[in-house]
């Protein structure tokens, strides 16, 4: 009903006619929206935990100063949970860019990258999966797809350390709150 109503019965042929762009079945934005549904119930769930944790005499502090519910959520509750809150954004990121089998269904395996999002593309990790049985033992190819889950283990491990470091100074900063 919603496809008939907006885009004339065929999401696709409008896509392409209208904004003229190209458009694949598997592409992209399908994988963003499917990497949403996987990691928000995760970014959700440890910021509820980490919202609940504020100590209680903080925000009944807060509003016997004067301050509004809003403020008080706002300045108090949310400055103090911010590192949990952060922590929970960096764990759902971890989770997506782990993410193996969802991207590689999703987006039409693809070993060529477009800026479109309405392209399909390969991610990494995909990339590794699909190719590791395919190599031949010592081959260049072989060597390859372990340099790629190298640079993939690196770069998750940057920003999971610069994650932390950012945490650890929110932490020490809302601490004395």
């Amino acid at each position: 009903p919603v496809e008939e109503a907006f885009f004339g019965g065929n999401m696709p042929a409008w896509i392409t006619e209208v904004l003229g762009l190209d458009f694949d079945q598997r592409n992209s934005l399908i994988v963003g929206v499917a990497m949403g549904f996987a990691v928000i119930p995760t970014i959700f769930s440890i910021s509820e935990d980490a919202v609940f944790g504020v100590p209680r005499s903080l925000t009944t502090s807060s509003l016997a100063l004067g301050a509004t519910p809003w403020q008080t959520m706002i300045k108090v509750v949310i400055l103090t949970a911010s590192p949990g809150i952060f922590s929970a954004i960096l764990i759902g990121l971890g989770r997506a860019v782990g993410e193996t089998m969802i991207v590689l269904m999703a987006t039409g395996n693809t070993p060529i990258m477009d800026a479109n999002i309405f392209q399909g593309f390969r991610a990494l990790s995909a990339n590794i999966a699909v190719e590791m049985p395919e190599s031949e033992v010592g081959s260049t190819h072989y060597r390859i797809l372990f340099l790629a889950a190298l640079v993939l283990f690196l770069a998750t491990f940057v920003f999971n350390t610069m994650g932390e470091i950012v945490r650890q100074r929110l932490r020490a900063r809302y601490s004395g709150l």
